[in-house]
């Protein structure tokens, strides 16, 4: 007679913290698996003297890795990709666990990702950071002598920057920042979303095996607002750069205002996609739809909101019904899985209000929004995870709360528009402003209504990004830029340095 091995129960981290581990001064809270409702994981409940110890270690590391040569700060970087990639095998499932993504997304979106933008900040850490100006010709004044001035600006490091990220993408997120913050400099103390952070206390080990320095990299984490908000606090941190949603960006505003923190706040988005009567539809409805096949629609970037040209109106409707209806949902370990959970049942409580409240307020429901839908094709555990089927709505107005918040989940909502200007209106009628994109015939035209957008980012019939450009929003989608070089920028402070010939 032989018996089923009896499962271990889910393990306990701990943070990371100038090099080392440490348990949560405060215990440790369940990560839970958005498809199974399973637990993955404890993650330790930083406390305050955590946080207070985790910024010590980044501050006392500073002096030493901000001297540290470029060549040397490329090669801790490089190191830190290889050593990643070397994980990928056991990285991979526990993304996958804490976040909810299919596997297609966990395997492909994530170590890759992180490990190429170590990479490329690697390569960052080796970019000129001197500029030279021009020589001037100065008069004597009651301040100085006259003659010939010479001067350079030269980026420095900003100091301790405390990285505050969002939960779709941990790694990714996570690298983004950390990357070109170390490769200009600085040190850091990352706090990870609260829903999904194993991986990022996982990357401690990568650091470990990289034989990076103790301190420039540390993870505190903790279930609710006090562990950022303690970061934010403190006067021994430098800068704070967050990604997250507006509401708790304006906080940290706000609070990191009071030590004049310097800020990298990349928030929400209310992405509009604006279809003209000259569009190619096989090119524009796929895009719009990546608002569903792409993470279950939990990307600030994404095009839920359809303005389409009153011609195309019910032909577009139609592309994404069709579209939309082909798009498996359920069990994200399946390699047929294009939609998977979001990741806590209090998000997919949020999206169905959205989707609620636009059908209360005249708003006609396409595709999409029961519950029954949601469990249609269950995971592995049929009746459980948090599963939001791909939702269509028209007859949208832009006064709808649908049509003006963002809803960070599977839901496109279509209006039509008569003219550019009216297009135009709409598209710049909400609070944000970070990722809208033109589909049109006519790239001209296209580019050309492009410059009437108020957002950080368009895309000219391509839902695609390009890794080099500057990344940030208008309005309340942000303050600050990264992405490429703009990165190295974000983590810097310049300084001028004069001097006479």
């Amino acid at each position: 007679m032989t018996t089923d091995p009896v499962p271990s129960p889910p393990a306990t981290h701990r943070l990371f913290v100038n090099g080392g581990w440490r348990e949560g001064g405060d215990g440790s809270y369940p990560v839970v698996n958005p498809s199974t409702e399973q637990v993955v994981g404890h993650a330790p409940e930083a406390s305050a003297a955590d946080v207070e110890a985790a910024v010590a270690a980044a501050r006392e590391a500073f002096d030493s890795w901000s001297r540290t040569g470029a060549a040397e700060r490329a090669a801790v970087l490089n190191r830190v990709a290889d050593a990643l990639l070397a994980r990928n095998d056991e990285f991979v499932p526990l993304l996958q666990a804490e976040t909810g993504a299919t596997i297609r997304v966990a395997s492909s979106m994530q170590v890759p990702v992180a490990a190429e933008r170590f990479r490329r900040y690697a390569r960052g850490a080796l970019e000129a950071a001197v500029t030279p100006l021009a020589p001037y010709p100065v008069a004597a004044t009651p301040l100085a002598a006259g003659g010939l001035t010479s001067a350079v600006a030269v980026r420095r490091p900003v100091g301790v920057v405390g990285c505050i990220t969002s939960y779709n993408f941990p790694i990714v997120n996570l690298a983004g920042k950390l990357a070109p913050a170390l490769a200009m400099g600085n040190t850091v103390v990352a706090k990870p979303a609260p829903q999904d952070p194993l991986g990022c206390l996982k990357l401690g080990e990568v650091f470990e095996d990289a034989g990076a320095p103790p301190g420039i990299f540390n993870v505190v984490t903790g279930s609710g607002a006090a562990t950022g908000a303690a970061l934010v606090a403190s006067a021994e941190v430098d800068m704070i750069s967050f990604t997250g949603s507006t509401a708790v960006g304006r906080r940290i505003a706000a609070d990191g205002g009071h030590t004049m923190k310097r800020m990298l706040l990349e928030l929400g988005g209310k992405g509009a996609g604006i279809v003209l009567e000259d569009a190619d539809l096989r090119t524009a409805v796929p895009a719009i739809g990546s608002a569903w096949a792409f993470h279950s629609g939990q990307i600030c970037t994404a095009p839920t909101r359809a303005l389409v040209h009153e011609s195309r109106y019910e032909e577009v409707v139609a592309g994404l019904a069709r579209y939309a209806a082909a798009l498996a949902v359920g069990d994200p370990l399946s390699p047929s899985t294009v939609v998977g959970p979001v990741i806590t049942a209090l998000h997919r409580d949020r999206i169905e209000s959205y989707i609620a409240g636009a059908a209360a307020e005249g708003a006609r429901l396409v595709a999409g929004g029961t519950r029954k839908e949601h469990t249609a094709d269950s995971p592995a555990l049929p009746g459980t995870g948090f599963y939001v089927a791909p939702t269509l709505l028209a007859e949208v107005t832009p006064g709808m709360a649908v049509a003006r918040e963002e809803v960070f989940g599977p839901v496109v909502v279509v209006i039509p528009f008569r003219d550019e200007e009216e297009a135009v209106a709409i598209a710049n009628a909400t609070d944000f402003g970070l990722y809208d994109y033109v589909f049109s015939a006519d790239t001209a035209r296209a580019y050309a209504l492009a410059a009437r957008l108020r957002t950080g980012n368009v895309g000219i019939n391509t839902a695609q990004r390009h890794p080099e450009t500057p990344f940030g929003g208008f309005k309340q989608s942000g303050v600050g830029r990264d992405g490429g070089s703009y990165g190295l920028s974000a983590y810097s402070e310049l300084q001028s340095l004069v001097w006479q010939s």
